[in-house]
């Protein structure tokens, strides 16, 4: 389901939706590509389809231990010896007839037998023959060649991103190798007189950089290359050395704060002189000022920059619902749609003018089944209600929260990258 927000925006800022389109489309995906070992590969991005060497299973084999036999061979007075063992890890065998072998999950069905029963059904007599209970199936237990996958079907598609099941898939077939995208280079920065490092002394006026921190983690985990440039003043003329140096050793450059039209903020302009603005403000609370651009003479041979919001909560935002899909697009990967489903407001409140409102909560299932209830404080610049929310309630403009009302919520895992 990929809800939409409703068109009546703010005049000048583009829609939450359409500007997600934008950084979707304009996205040229990275062509360097590198071969690597599976032990290297978690989180890599396919550049290349991969198909099935061989069958899988590669033979006819059991699906739990117990008793392999010809179902014709099988008397329930007499029963049968057990005349053979078969261990996974065997070799094919040939059932001797007029009798049936004692067998073990994964081992390979012995030629002439066409059923495995369990163990379970089974009991000995004094001479050591089997008694089965119950009625036999022809067939049943058995994984037969090639069930999975032929030699030649498709396994992974290039842009298919590299998870556990995924790699298990591949070493499954007894694929060691892949050939996969190169990391994206992100060249991070952050602006702003007023920032300091974690653990620094703090002055009056003074602000811990939480952004470049926040940022740091959220590209590693979408398996980015970062390159932090860390943070710089309110300065156009450090700006532009700044980005002078990002151009030269990134894919995209990303920086948070100076992006809004203050007399301090001087990213908009110093990103016009060096390149231009694909767009710049969108209509979603937190996260209205966030800017997409380029560095450089040419858009379509530039490179790409995203400036995110200097408020931490609005910088979030920013980066989970556009700046993730385009980071994604860059790779290769294919982009999913937005998930969404209908959750009730567990609270009422006035609804916001002009931009949809994107409303940290916490679901609360008490009562069985999902309510909304805010994670705290809904000001941008207040993590901690960021940090305590499951997802985010999004309430279109002029659109008043009703408690028991349902609206579409985001979870919040679905940005996991």
């Amino acid at each position: 389901m990929n809800c939409q927000c409703a068109e009546i925006v703010t005049p000048g800022l583009l829609n939450l939706f359409d500007a997600r389109q934008q950084l979707i489309k304009a996205a040229t995906p990275i062509n360097a590509v590198e071969k690597i070992t599976l032990d290297q590969s978690a989180g890599r991005v396919m550049a290349e389809a991969v198909s099935s060497p061989h069958d899988m299973p590669g033979v006819d084999n059991s699906a739990m231990d117990g008793y392999a036999l010809c179902l014709t061979d099988y008397q329930a007075d007499a029963g049968l010896p057990i005349l053979q063992r078969v261990p996974a890890g065997s070799g094919v065998m040939l059932l001797p007839k007029g009798g049936c072998a004692r067998i073990f999950t994964g081992a390979p069905v012995p030629m002439g037998a066409d059923t495995v029963v369990p163990q379970e059904r089974v009991t000995l007599d004094q001479r050591g023959h089997i008694h089965i209970e119950g009625n036999l199936v022809g067939g049943a237990n058995i994984r037969r060649q090639g069930e999975e996958t032929r030699m030649g079907t498709p396994l992974l598609a290039a842009g298919e991103f590299l998870d556990a099941a995924s790699i298990a898939l591949l070493a499954s077939h007894g694929i060691n190798t892949v050939t996969v995208k190169r990391r994206l280079r992100v060249a991070l920065l952050s602006t702003g007189d007023e920032l300091i490092s974690p653990g620094a002394a703090r002055s009056p006026g003074q602000v811990y950089d939480s952004n470049r921190v926040m940022l740091n983690v959220l590209l590693a985990q979408a398996q980015c290359d970062v390159l932090d440039l860390g943070v710089i003043d309110d300065s156009p003329q450090l700006l532009h050395q700044a980005f002078d140096h990002a151009e030269t050793v990134a894919d995209v450059v990303v920086c948070t704060g100076g992006v809004s039209v203050g007399e301090e903020d001087h990213v908009r302009p110093v990103i016009e002189q060096r390149g231009g603005l694909h767009f710049h403000g969108v209509a979603m609370k937190p996260g209205k000022p966030f800017a997409f651009g380029y560095l450089g003479p040419v858009s379509s041979s530039s490179t790409p920059l995203i400036a995110l919001p200097g408020n931490p909560v609005a910088s979030l935002v920013g980066w989970q619902l556009l700046a993730l899909p385009f980071i994604h697009a860059m790779q290769g990967r294919s982009v999913a749609d937005l998930q969404c489903y209908p959750v009730k407001a567990g609270f009422s409140q006035r609804g916001p003018q002009g931009r949809c409102e994107l409303l940290r909560v916490v679901l609360d299932w008490s009562k069985g089944t999902p309510v909304a209830q805010l994670a705290g404080g809904q000001g941008s610049h207040m993590l901690s209600a960021a940090s305590q929310a499951h997802g985010y309630l999004m309430i279109n403009p002029a659109t008043e929260v009703i408690e028991g009302s349902s609206y579409h919520y985001y979870p919040i895992n679905q940005f996991a990258a």
